[in-house]
């Protein structure tokens, strides 16, 4: 057992202390001091093998978070079933190093994990920080005579420095949006493969409002975020700046409500500080099974995600296929499914962060929403039923054309054809 699977494993057994103390940030830098000089060793010592045509069964290795209850395991589980409906054969391999506080309870992919890499081409949906874990986990065998893909996914415009030395491992980069593939073009010659999603967001309606334990009778906004992903990114204050801007602490048509995923206690309490006198701003703190969570998007009115950088923003294509209209920063990835016919855009003008907010970098750059222009579309969506109305329908319209299973699966199809014919 290396060093990375004992922290690991010591972490798990001690999670409910972890994760009480200690920021998934603060962690995981713990976690890179501890092993960097391992990793260093392993790469510098590690030579890939290159591809060798009929040394494995042609097919897909599918290597990531499958079962992770968090944004990259829902992106895993969504290439998974683009994959599955190309025909193309594939296996898939649970991996996530997360020492020890991730729930991995998602089991909707069981009956096709293996521990075994039996096809050619490896498509790793790792983050390109924990490519290094994995090549030190997995040994060279995992990549040797394969066509080895990089899934990545990143938020901002200029990618990390630190992580440029993961970039020999793959021969080339697959990523869900333009944005993020143009990042990437700007660090490497390797092609750059733009695959987006295909979302589907299926509800159950027993968890209704009354589950939720929501007022069935106002109108109801919605703003989530998980402190894995960062506060300061998803930018939740923004939401509850703008709702207070927008309505009354005594106005009960309305309400907002905050659905936060492992928050800490200093979140909490300065949302609550943000909030005030507002007794129509609402918590839900636990984490959901992904379908409770589709169903609470559905049962509310409006989305709100002010964020600051996107590099999909998957949970916005959701609530629109669910006919609930999003307030939404018009700047990085969800642009390129989203515009003002179907969605209110938010206008915004661009900051400097004046200070690191793991794994976003000092004199990075990325939005900041206009709280003005949101409170604006916020009022207009709950006085103007018309509108409100027209644009669900056609959000709903638009994104299932735009990321439908049909699309997204011939992408995988076209590209992986293509390899093919050039590795010949």
């Amino acid at each position: 057992m290396n060093l990375s699977q004992k922290l690991i494993d010591i972490a798990e057994s001690m999670r409910g202390v972890i994760t009480k103390i200690i920021p998934m940030p603060v962690l995981r830098k713990a976690k890179d001091m501890l092993i960097e000089s391992s990793i260093k060793k392993t790469l510098k010592e590690s030579h890939i093998e290159p591809y060798v045509r009929g040394r494995y069964k042609e097919g897909i290795n599918l290597i990531g978070g499958i079962r992770s209850e968090m944004g990259l395991g829902q992106s895993s589980r969504l290439v998974a079933a683009q994959i599955d409906n190309t025909g193309i054969e594939y296996t898939i391999k649970h991996y996530m190093p997360d020492f020890g506080t991730l729930r991995n309870g998602d089991h909707t992919w069981e009956h096709k994990i293996s521990d075994k890499l039996v096809y050619d081409i490896n498509i790793f949906h790792v983050q390109p920080m924990d490519m290094g874990y994995a090549l030190g986990e997995f040994g060279n065998e995992a990549w040797n005579y394969r066509y080895n893909i990089g899934f990545w996914l990143w938020e901002l415009e200029e990618f990390p420095k630190e992580w440029k030395k993961y970039i020999p491992l793959v021969d080339e980069i697959w990523t869900p949006s333009e944005f993020v593939s143009n990042c990437m073009r700007k660090v490497t010659d390797k092609p750059v493969t733009t695959v987006p999603y295909c979302v589907t967001a299926p509800t159950d309606s027993k968890y209704d409002r009354d589950y939720f334990k929501l007022p069935k009778d106002k109108f109801l906004f919605l703003a989530m975020y998980d402190t894995n992903s960062t506060m300061e990114r998803k930018n939740p204050e923004g939401a509850v700046m703008a709702f207070k801007k927008a309505f009354a602490p005594d106005d009960d048509r309305v309400g907002l409500v905050l659905k936060m995923n492992n928050p800490r206690k200093e979140h909490i309490e300065k949302l609550e500080a943000m909030i005030g006198d507002y007794k129509n701003i609402y918590y839900i703190n636990e984490v959901m099974d992904k379908i409770v969570v589709n169903s609470l998007i559905a049962c509310v009115d409006v989305f709100v995600s002010l964020h600051r950088a996107e590099g999909f923003g998957l949970v916005m294509a959701e609530a629109m296929l669910n006919d609930t209209v999003c307030v939404t920063t018009n700047w990085s990835a969800n642009t390129e499914f989203m515009n003002e016919e179907v969605a209110c855009m938010v206008d915004y003008t661009f900051s400097v962060l004046q200070k690191t907010s793991e794994p976003y970098k000092k004199g990075s750059r990325w939005a900041e929403p206009n709280i003005d222009t949101a409170a604006g579309y916020m009022k207009r969506l709950v006085s103007d039923k018309v509108y409100y109305d027209d644009m669900a329908v056609k959000a709903r319209a638009y994104v299932g054309e735009k990321l439908g299973m049909e699309a997204a699966s011939k992408r995988v199809q076209e590209r992986i054809e293509q390899i093919r014919r050039e590795l010949r």
